[in-house]
């Protein structure tokens, strides 16, 4: 805060003014901290995928994925579940949904058995399409 002196009578008066750089200074450095921060907060997770040559499927809205990772880990999009889980909750989640199709994500290392016996589990929920995610064959890990 700031004196002022009245030139007239040689009183001093309390002049009231908000210093705003400090608060340019603080929302710049939170400006650069999400600004860096925000490119890590991508994360997924880790699967090898089959390399096939295929054409590209159109993305257009957000699709429900499955993942199954080289531990024999079930995510729903990014949600960890167990195979005995899966068909409840994908009867929950096609419950409210009109379009009944998952796309699928394994890991080359996960046992074909294994991807076989979620791919039974995905049928058992009611599910009419069931996509399988793989990469191009030249993109490198």
């Amino acid at each position: 805060m700031r004196y002022s002196r009245n030139r007239k009578n040689n009183e001093r008066r309390l002049v009231s003014e908000i210093n705003v750089t400090p608060l340019v200074d603080v929302v710049l450095v939170l400006l650069i901290i999400f600004m860096v921060t925000a490119p890590m907060l991508q994360m997924g997770i880790n699967v090898n995928l089959p390399r096939v040559q295929a054409k590209s499927i159109d993305v257009s809205e957000e699709k429900l994925v499955l993942t199954v990772n080289n531990e024999k880990e079930i995510y729903i999009n990014k949600y960890k579940t167990t195979i005995d889980d899966l068909k409840p909750k994908l009867e929950s989640i096609f419950a409210s949904r009109i379009d009944r199709e998952i796309f699928m994500r394994a890991d080359e290392e996960v046992p074909y058995g294994f991807v076989i016996q979620v791919m039974s589990e995905v049928r058992k929920s009611g599910v009419d399409k069931l996509g399988m995610i793989t990469e191009p064959p030249g993109k490198s890990q």
